[in-house]
């Protein structure tokens, strides 16, 4: 009660679970934090890029290589600026495209989880900042279905040139259900895992249809995005000279 005599139940439990919010998503970037400076110490961010390198580190590792390459993946989804590619490639080369693929796909699902988990945690003024993510959480923001929600997720999940991490803490600040974000990003992961895998078994293997299938692979997922961009550039600047033909009054026309 207050000195009006009303109730404010909601306002004061609203201010302990926002507390609680904030400490639990302190809490879990500490360990992922913890879990990057272990692989850190164990040198595997020395050979980031290169998948060879790293493939024979993670191998080196034993039984605790397959762990240490999902722990990898889940660090460099949650801290952006560590690059995810390398880690799906060098997995398909150290564990063959099977096996490579389960590990890709378990640790970009943790760390996409984590990643909007922590923007649930943190709200919007955090993850706004981060440039990123500006863009994508302004077009996640506007009024959209949680199907709708679920089949931009999923879409992002295909093309490579979209951040998978900035999807991830924007989708976080989205009405969007944990397990309708956690299917569109296993449906769509699954795809792109499988060609990464397979692109690392090539490029290992070095033996003609392999390594020309990896090359192929790896310039499609390379290009494609260039070649899509370029193309949707063109058909907007099309329509966009199409639209201001169309508004010239008749007069006006020579």
């Amino acid at each position: 009660m207050n000195a009006r005599g009303e109730r404010t139940d909601d306002g004061e439990r609203a201010l302990p679970r926002a507390r609680w919010s904030i400490l639990a998503g302190a809490a879990i970037a500490v360990l992922v934090a913890a879990l990057g400076l272990v692989l850190w110490r164990a040198g595997l961010f020395d050979v980031l890029w290169k998948p060879e390198a790293l493939r024979r580190a993670v191998i080196g590792l034993g039984a605790w290589g397959p762990a240490a390459l999902i722990a990898l993946e889940v660090t460099a989804i949650v801290f952006s600026p560590i690059p995810s590619g390398p880690i799906a490639v060098a997995a398909g080369a150290a564990f063959g495209p099977f096996w490579g693929t389960i590990y890709i796909v378990i640790g970009a699902v943790v760390g996409a989880m984590i990643a909007f988990t922590l923007a649930r945690c943190f709200g919007y003024e955090a993850v706004r900042r981060w440039a990123a993510a500006e863009k994508i959480v302004a077009y996640l923001s506007r009024s959209r279905s949680q199907w709708w929600l679920t089949g931009i997720v999923f879409a992002s999940r295909l093309v490579p040139f979209i951040s998978f991490d900035a999807v991830s803490y924007a989708a976080g600040l989205t009405p969007l259900a944990y397990w309708r974000f956690a299917l569109a990003t296993i449906a769509g992961v699954i795809p792109v895992s499988i060609l990464l895998a397979y692109a690392g078994e090539g490029l290992v293997e070095a033996s003609g249809p392999l390594l020309a299938a990896a090359l192929l692979v790896l310039a499609t997922l390379t290009l494609a995005p260039v070649g899509l961009k370029i193309a949707w550039n063109a058909w907007s600047a099309r329509r966009r000279g199409i639209a201001g033909d169309a508004t010239v009054p008749p007069g006006d026309q020579p």
